[in-house]
């Protein structure tokens, strides 16, 4: 594609990176068959291809975004399905978040947009706020037909029915591992799962800690800066990121790291590019230290002692969430590890299609949102499986609001199947639990 940015533009690093991105797209028009928006609306301006034409003609023209460039670019889900089926190598990540960076400084939202986006971004990240705005959900639910937008009515409908206790796992600590260590690692806690599931870093200690690794939980991490990143408010998303670049460091130049270990895929996407986020900051050593040993879980546990079991009692529908398929470009280990561990796995048609959770897409965007998650259901549900397993909370808590079926963290599974209690979601009342085994 043909750029035509002026050398002064162009000392802007934003837009050079911006440049060589759009400089790489030959218009071939492969990533319209894998977006999802795309595929729910029809309109190219909802396709990657058609999002690079309007992001180019914002930011060559430095010109003050109109509303049908911010519409088309919030619909875009930041699922990265475009970026595993391009040719040509084009990273619409970086695109799409200066574009949205750029739109976040230069254009006025209607008030309503503008409060629910800043309450969203003081919240969210926030797991005591988050808390306690999940406890006014729940009262306020029975009331959602008041609601005056569907946003806020998705907002009360995605609220959990009941909110888990604070886990003290999540506390600044070390956890000693079970026999001799192999590995020392830190956990990354995250910030909206420690309010909405806390079985999920309580498996992943356990697992880990029975396979020889020394956990850690660094004074000073929380949330990894994606929710507000992706919003294009980046001095927040950086303010967040940068603590935890400074937690790690310290760890690391303390008693040393081998991995930062992620169980929440979104986040793991996000802090595996803290390297490009900060490449002009003081922090930018550091940053590219902590991307370079940030580890999805899963890919942290191919290189660990997993017992092997023959057992095919349980048929797993296996969700692959985008952030983890797409972003990080792991596609294999956690449905290999949930063979190894004696699960039946099963995946879905389109697998590489998005549920619609997206960070805040499904409370921004409630009905696009909502039909992909209707689909996607529909395609887990066609396996007759026992339950699902995803590796993003933001995906359980999308699928897992439109189905009977129990839907679990894959290191839930794990743990279970190594020695740990059965996963929580699995006995909730009111979901189909099927007869199962007892895995020792």
């Amino acid at each position: 594609m043909q750029t035509t940015f002026t050398a002064e533009q162009l000392l802007d690093p934003a837009i050079q990176r911006s440049n060589e991105i759009l400089r790489s797209c030959v218009h071939c028009g492969f990533c319209t068959a894998t977006c999802p928006t795309y595929q729910v609306l029809g309109d190219e301006l909802d396709s990657p291809r058609g999002r690079i034409y309007l992001i180019k003609d914002m930011l060559e023209n430095e010109r003050v975004p109109d509303e049908t460039t911010v519409k088309h670019v919030d619909r875009c889900l930041s699922c990265l399905a475009c970026m595993s089926t391009c040719p040509s190598g084009v990273h619409y990540m970086h695109l799409v978040d200066h574009a949205r960076e750029y739109i976040e400084q230069n254009y006025q939202r209607p008030f309503t947009d503008r409060a629910l986006r800043w309450i969203l971004a003081q919240i969210l990240p926030y797991p005591k706020r988050f808390r306690l705005a999940l406890l006014g959900a729940k009262i306020g639910r029975p009331f959602k037909f008041l609601m005056p937008d569907a946003r806020l009515k998705a907002m009360l409908e995605m609220a959990p029915k009941t909110i888990p206790p604070v886990s003290r796992n999540d506390d600044p600590q070390s956890f000693a591992p079970k026999g001799q260590q192999v590995k020392r690692v830190a956990l990354m806690t995250g910030c909206a799962q420690k309010a909405l599931n806390t079985d999920i870093n309580d498996a992943t200690i356990r697992l880990l800690t029975r396979l020889g690794c020394e956990v850690v939980v660094a004074e000073g991490a929380g949330c990894c800066g994606a929710l507000t990143h992706h919003m294009g408010k980046s001095d927040e998303s950086h303010k967040t990121a940068a603590k935890n670049i400074r937690a790690w460091t310290a760890e690391m130049d303390g008693q040393g790291l081998d991995a930062i270990v992620i169980n929440t895929s979104g986040c793991g996407t996000t802090v595996k590019d803290y390297g490009h986020m900060f490449r002009n900051d003081k922090l930018a050593a550091d940053a590219a230290r902590v991307s370079g040993l940030a580890m999805d879980i899963s890919e942290l546990l191919m290189t660990l002692d997993l017992p092997e079991r023959a057992d095919k009692d349980l048929t797993v529908a296996y969700h692959a969430a985008c952030s983890l398929q797409h972003g990080q470009q792991i596609k294999t280990h956690p449905k290999t590890l949930l063979k190894r561990a004696g699960f039946k796995v099963v995946e879905p048609a389109d697998s590489h299609l998005c549920c619609g959770s997206a960070g805040t897409y499904n409370l921004m965007q409630p009905e696009i949102s909502g039909q992909l998650k209707t689909r996607k259901i529909r395609t887990l549900e066609a396996k007759k499986p026992d339950l699902i397993a995803a590796g993003n909370i933001g995906c359980m808590m999308q699928i897992g609001s439109g189905t009977e079926l129990p839907i679990v963290h894959t290191v839930e599974l794990l743990d279970w199947a190594t020695g740990g209690p059965q996963p929580p979601a699995m006995t909730i009342e009111g979901k189909r639990v099927p007869e199962l085994p007892i895995l020792r």
